[in-house]
């Protein structure tokens, strides 16, 4: 017998907000199969507001109930049954963000819960990624956001060691991070926590490196190296921010974080000794579908 759910997560983030709606296929005596069924991204940079000034502009706080009452609207018409709304560094550190929630929720019918970044590293290591590592015992999971980035050690199946870290590509470009502190720690924390690690590759996760992975044309299960990461990476600096969108055609909330998050990925891959990234296409919205079904969430 086939049964089909429809869950929608919706992750509201430092760069930008997306609704994720997902078919749940359910046969008997199978695993469930979780299929994209649509994804809306709206550039709302709620970090640039969040980390410099404190609090969330009244006209970013206009266009993110817009946003939610048109995400309720998308999830009304889908037939969504379930959902759930998470928001991570930027909401978190705002000193509206709370208000903001309350207004959403009274204006667009949408509860958020704001998560910390050890429950956003659980929530996307919901989603199975050992069947991406086929043959790799070790691997270090790398989500790159605009406020935050979650690094997550994974061996033989099992969690290591998870910790997020406040640096993302927003606060990397308005420069609101003591930089050399934050990067000595980072880099501290990976080889601790990687060392001893044979054959460790990296995932990656993150709308940056997706796009660097299209970008680059290679099969959909096989992973970048360590080389082409750096060579895009300097093909990326080189470039300006004008060429990024006329010849490579990048969206302009993408054409200027997409080079300080390669720089996080270049750093780890590094610092762990990892000659592969994989990209999967997966983070916190898959995660959240997952973790809904599985009833952790």
């Amino acid at each position: 017998m086939l049964e089909i759910k429809k869950y929608g997560a919706i992750d509201i983030g430092s760069n930008a907000v997306r609704l994720l709606i997902s078919n749940i296929v359910l046969q008997e005596d199978e695993e469930p199969k979780f299929k994209k069924s649509a994804l809306v991204r709206v550039p709302i940079r709620l970090g640039a507001d969040a980390f410099i000034s404190g609090i969330i502009s009244k006209e970013n706080s206009a266009r993110m109930v817009d946003a939610m009452k048109a995400f309720k609207l998308l999830m009304n018409v889908h037939g969504v049954e379930r959902y759930k709304a998470c928001a991570t560094s930027a909401m978190r550190e705002a000193k509206n963000g709370v208000d903001l929630i309350k207004t959403i929720s009274e204006e667009a019918d949408i509860d958020i819960e704001i998560i910390d970044g050890k429950k956003e590293a659980k929530i996307i290591a919901s989603t199975d990624l050992n069947e991406l590592t086929a043959g790799h015992k070790a691997y270090l999971y790398v989500d790159v956001g605009g406020g935050s980035t979650e690094f997550t050690v994974f061996s033989k199946g099992k969690l290591l060691a998870s910790k997020s870290f406040k640096i993302g590509t927003v606060r990397l470009l308005n420069k609101e991070i003591s930089k050399k502190k934050i990067w000595e720690e980072i880099e501290t924390w990976i080889k601790i926590n990687t060392k001893g690690l044979n054959r460790i590759v990296l995932i990656g996760s993150g709308g940056n490196i997706n796009k660097i992975f299209k970008m680059s044309g290679q099969a959909l299960d096989k992973p970048l190296s360590l080389i082409y990461m750096k060579a895009n990476y300097q093909f990326l600096k080189k470039m300006t921010y004008s060429d990024r969108i006329s010849e490579l055609g990048l969206n302009p909330d993408r054409a200027d974080v997409i080079v300080p998050a390669t720089k996080i990925y270049l750093s780890a891959m590094k610092w762990s000794g990892a000659k592969k990234i994989y990209v999967p296409k997966i983070g916190l919205a898959d995660g959240i579908i997952k973790s809904m079904y599985s009833g952790i969430l």
